[in-house]
C-alpha cells in the first residue's frame, strides 16, 4: 500500500520532544507552530498516493515506495525518477527545501557507494536503507556542527561537550552527547541522521560517525526556531508562511542510545569523509536542491512577471529587460539540471548525474536566488508595503472602501492586487522571505565551500592540454633571432 498523509500524522504522534516558546510541545501535527507545514508535509504524501504510477515504483520486497529510493540504472530511470521530485516541488513552490526525497537521496547516494564502507557497518546501512526505504519513511538530518569558536576544531570548543559526539559504547550500541544543527523539517520527520561534513583530524574520532536515531528516541532533543507559521495572521496574509515553515532545530543529544544496527559510520576519520564523497551522495542529495531550486525560480519567475503586470510597467524597455535576465538565469539553473543528467556517468552500474556540473550549478545557485529577490523588489517597489494591515481590512463597509478607493491595478481588482503583494511580500520580505534567502544561499556550505568543490572536480587536464597543444604548435625560432642580432 502507497503512504499517504494520513499514514504519516499517525506517525508523527509519538513521544518525540520539541521545544518552542519555553514549552514542551504535545502534538506537532495540531500546535500553531507546525500545523500547517505538517498538513503540507502529509500532502505529499497524498498526492502520491493519487498518483501512484508517476511517483512511485515497486521494491524487490514488493513494497510500493516513492521513487526518490529508487537507485537509477539509466539516464531513462533518473529522468523518471526527477520528475516526481519535480511534481513534489511544485506542491510547495519549492519552498519545502527538506521534503521527504532529501535525505532519501543521500542514503541512495550512500547505497550507490556500499562498497566503500566497512563490515559489519555495510551491512546495517544496507538493512537499514531497505527498511526505511519500504516504510517509505520521512528522514531528517544534522550535519553541522553549532556556531560558536570557528577557529577551534570540534573538541576544543569553550565549554567542552558543545559537539555531538560519541561518549559511551558497549554490546548494544553507541551513546551520543552534544549539539548539532539544523533539523530542517526535523519536527515532521520520522528518523533523524546524525554525522558530519567538516574535515577531522587525528583525534577527533569520537566526532567521525554516522547513525540514525528514531526523533522520538529518549534523550533527543529538538529546540526550534521562532515559528513563523505561528505568526501568520492568516493564509490570505502570509500563503507561504502559513502552510510552508518547514521549521529549523538545534538537536540536543542527552546521552541517546542508538544501537550498532543503526550505526553506519564509527570513529574513522577516513570514512567520516569517504560516506559524501568515494559515493555519491553528495551528488543525489545535492541534485535532490538543484531540481527543487529549478521549481522555486519558476514560480518566482512567474512572481515576478505578474508583479510588473499588476504595477502597469510589463510594456516598459527596462522591465523587460529585468525579467529577460531572470526568464535566462531560470533557465540556465534548468539546463543544467538537463546536462547533468544528458552527461551523467555510470558509477558502479548506477546511472548519476554529473559531478562537475552538479557543482557548478551549486555554485551558480547561491548568487541567482538572491539576484531574484533583488530583482522581485525593484519590480514591486512600494506595493509590497502599502497593503492594507491584514484580510480583517477586507470587511465589507468603510475600510474596505478605503482598499479599493486605493489599492488598483490594470489588470486586477483591489482585492486581486493586494493578495499579490501580499504573495510577493511573504516571498522576498517576510521572516520566511528572510530565512529562504539565506538558507539558499548558505545550505550547500559558505561559498568558498562549493568553489572548492567545482576547483576539485573539474577536470582540469582536458582544459590545460588544449593550451599546451596549441604552444605545441608554435615555438622561437632562434635561426631568425641570430640572423637579428648579426
Amino acid at each position: 500500500m502507497v503512504k499517504d498523509g494520513a499514514a504519516h500524522l499517525r506517525s508523527l504522534r509519538d513521544d518525540r520532544c520539541i521545544f518552542i516558546d519555553g514549552q514542551r510541545v504535545q502534538d506537532v501535527t495540531t500546535d500553531p507552530a507546525f500545523a500547517g507545514a505538517v498538513a503540507s508535509a502529509a500532502s505529499l504524501y497524498d498526492y502520491q498516493a493519487l498518483h501512484p504510477d508517476e511517483m512511485t515504483f515497486v521494491t524487490e520486497t514488493g513494497a510500493r515506495t516513492n521513487l526518490a529510493w529508487s537507485l537509477p540504472r539509466s539516464h531513462a530511470e533518473l529522468v523518471t525518477r526527477r520528475r516526481a521530485m519535480e511534481r513534489w516541488a511544485e506542491r510547495s513552490c519549492g519552498m519545502i527545501g527538506r521534503s521527504p526525497d532529501h535525505v532519501a537521496s543521500t542514503f541512495v547516494g550512500f547505497m550507490m557507494g556500499l562498497h566503500a564502507y566497512e563490515a559489519p557497518r555495510a551491512a546495517a546501512l544496507a538493512d537499514y536503507f531497505r527498511e526505511a526505504r519500504d516504510a517509505d519513511r520521512f528522514l531528517s538530518y544534522v550535519i553541522v556542527n553549532p556556531q560558536a569558536d570557528k577557529a577551534k576544531s570540534a573538541k576544543d570548543q569553550p565549554g567542552g561537550g558543545l559537539v555531538a559526539s560519541v561518549v559511551d559504547e558497549d554490546s548494544h550500541g553507541i551513546t551520543i552527547r552534544g549539539a548539532k544543527m539544523l533539523a530542517t523539517s526535523g519536527i515532521m520527520a520520522n528518523d533523524l541522521m546524525v554525522s558530519g561534513f567538516a574535515a577531522l583530524a587525528p583525534g577527533d574520532e569520537a566526532f567521525a560517525f554516522t547513525a540514525v536515531t528514531p526523533i522520538a528516541t529518549r534523550g533527543l532533543k529538538l529546540h526550534s526556531r521562532r515559528s513563523y507559521e505561528a505568526a501568520a495572521t492568516s493564509v490570505f496574509d502570509y500563503p507561504l508562511s502559513s502552510r510552508f515553515d518547514e521549521n529549523d532545530a538545534v538537536v540536543v543529544f542527552e546521552d541517546v542510545k542508538i544501537p550498532w544496527d543503526r550505526v553506519f559510520v564509527h570513529k574513522d576519520l577516513r570514512m567520516a569523509q569517504a560516506q559524501w564523497h568515494e559515493t555519491r551522495a553528495h551528488v543525489m542529495q545535492n541534485y535532490q536542491c538543484i531540481v527543487r531550486l529549478m521549481v522555486k525560480l519558476r514560480f518566482l519567475l512567474g512572481l515576478a512577471h505578474k508583479v510588473a503586470e499588476t504595477n502597469g510597467i510589463l510594456g516598459f524597455p527596462q522591465t523587460r529587460e529585468t525579467l529577460g535576465l531572470l526568464a535566462a538565469k531560470s533557465q540556465n539553473i534548468e539546463a543544467l539540471v538537463v546536462a547533468m543528467e544528458a552527461a551523467g556517468e555510470n558509477f558502479h552500474g548506477y546511472f548519476v548525474p554529473n559531478r562537475p556540473m552538479l557543482v557548478t550549478a551549486q555554485v551558480i545557485a547561491q548568487t541567482t536566488y538572491p539576484e531574484f529577490i533583488e530583482a522581485i523588489r525593484g519590480l514591486a517597489g512600494g506595493g509590497v508595503i502599502m497593503v492594507p494591515s491584514s484580510a480583517a481590512d477586507f470587511d465589507s463597509g468603510e475600510i474596505e472602501g478605503l482598499i479599493r478607493a486605493a489599492q488598483r491595478s490594470p489588470v486586477t481588482d483591489s482585492e486581486g492586487r493586494v493578495k499579490l503583494m501580499k504573495l510577493a511580500w511573504d516571498a522576498i520580505g517576510s521572516e520566511f522571505g528572510s530565512r529562504h534567502l539565506q538558507y539558499e544561499m548558505f545550505y550547500s556550505g559558505a561559498p568558498f565551500v562549493t568553489r572548492g568543490n567545482s576547483y576539485r572536480f573539474h577536470d582540469w587536464a582536458r582544459e590545460t592540454a588544449c593550451v599546451e597543444s596549441f604552444m605545441n604548435s608554435y615555438a622561437l625560432d632562434r635561426s631568425k633571432q641570430k640572423a637579428a642580432a648579426e
